[in-house]
């Protein structure tokens, strides 16, 4: 009896060290949240105030979906260790993450419009073609496979044209408006009308052009902007070049092609604030990866390649497709015309 009682208090003893390590330890567990929020609440911050907007940190901002993420991963660790339950920390994290995730379940909730039945549609598809370097009869497939009626095309030079045409695309898609020194080119199945270079402040002129859908008009802008890593002010100007074009060219116009923006960069919420709908988003199809592709190990990280259109469209279907070669996947829409007394103001 006396060696069972005199056994107790050692196991008691061999308990406490454990308790006094943790309490020890608490503030670095503390601290190394602290360290890996820091990009996320630096991105929140970027992301609220639009300091993006023809700075270096339009270059960052791109990954603010995973800097939520991250959250989401930190206050889940912090609610499962017990000695990270700190309640000012974790209502610190809470709203972070919180802040975050606000921002981005819009993109995730589908609101596009009804289309009515037998409403006209326009299949429309974009590539960056990476200097030619796509593989211009996987480009010929894709356009016959998915039925495109437009296809916009960037960085496509003379030789990537003399290349499609080799291919057959001019057989699928014979009308075009082709500009190899400009850097975006637009391929159509039906004649285009008051096609030629937009004129617009932009670093390399963009490709416009109308098509009828139904008996209407629709607008058709090959957009392909500076990249911000190489001078953000630069990128900054296209996109407001883009956003004072958008803001005129009324309900049934389409933009489409690589924009070098997320929709996390404050030039491209003014871009869709001046009345135009990304397809992705009005679909829920909110975390797209369209680059980098095929260069490396990594699978694409940003969404840069977007199909953009006016209040007198609405998407029906969107999706990807890889064409060797090129470093951009195809971006693919199908939009639906709106009847003119059914569309958004």
């Amino acid at each position: 009896m006396t060696d069972t009682a005199a056994g107790t208090p050692r196991a008691a003893d061999r308990r406490r060290p454990n308790g006094r390590v943790g309490r020890r330890g608490r503030p670095f567990g503390l601290l190394g949240c602290g360290v890996m929020l820091a990009v996320p609440f630096v991105l929140l911050v970027v992301r609220l105030t639009g300091l993006d907007e023809g700075t270096p940190l339009a270059v960052p901002i791109v990954l603010f979906p995973y800097a939520a993420a991250l959250s989401v991963l930190v206050l889940s660790a912090m609610l499962a260790v017990p000695a990270l339950r700190s309640p000012w920390a974790v209502t610190a994290v809470a709203i972070l993450t919180a802040a975050q995730v606000a921002l981005l379940v819009p993109r995730f909730v589908p609101h596009s419009q009804h289309a009515p039945a037998r409403a006209p549609e326009l299949r429309v598809a974009t590539l960056n073609a990476d200097a030619g370097r796509a593989d211009p009869h996987a480009l010929v497939r894709l356009v016959q496979t998915e039925r495109i009626d437009v296809l916009a095309v960037q960085q496509l030079p003379s030789a990537g044209v003399a290349a499609l045409a080799k291919a057959g695309l001019d057989a699928l898609l014979p009308y075009h408006e082709l500009h190899p020194e400009h850097d975006s080119s637009i391929y159509s199945r039906t004649p285009l009308t008051n096609s030629g270079p937009l004129h617009a402040d932009t670093a390399w002129p963009q490709t416009a052009a109308d098509v009828t859908v139904g008996g209407r008009t629709v607008g058709l802008v090959a957009v392909h902007t500076y990249y911000p890593l190489g001078d953000a002010k630069r990128w900054t100007r296209d996109m407001t070049a883009l956003t004072s074009v958008a803001r005129h060219r009324g309900p049934d116009t389409v933009f489409l092609g690589d924009f070098n923006a997320s929709l996390d960069h404050a030039p491209m919420r003014k871009l869709l604030a001046s009345g135009l709908t990304d397809t992705h988003a009005e679909l829920g199809h909110g975390w797209v990866r369209t680059w980098p592709a095929g260069k490396t190990l990594l699978p694409p990280l940003v969404q840069l390649d977007h199909v953009l259109h006016g209040s007198g469209l609405t998407g029906v279907s969107v999706g990807e497709r890889t064409v060797p070669g090129t470093d951009h996947r195809a971006v693919i829409a199908v939009l639906a015309l709106l009847p003119t007394r059914g569309r958004a103001g």
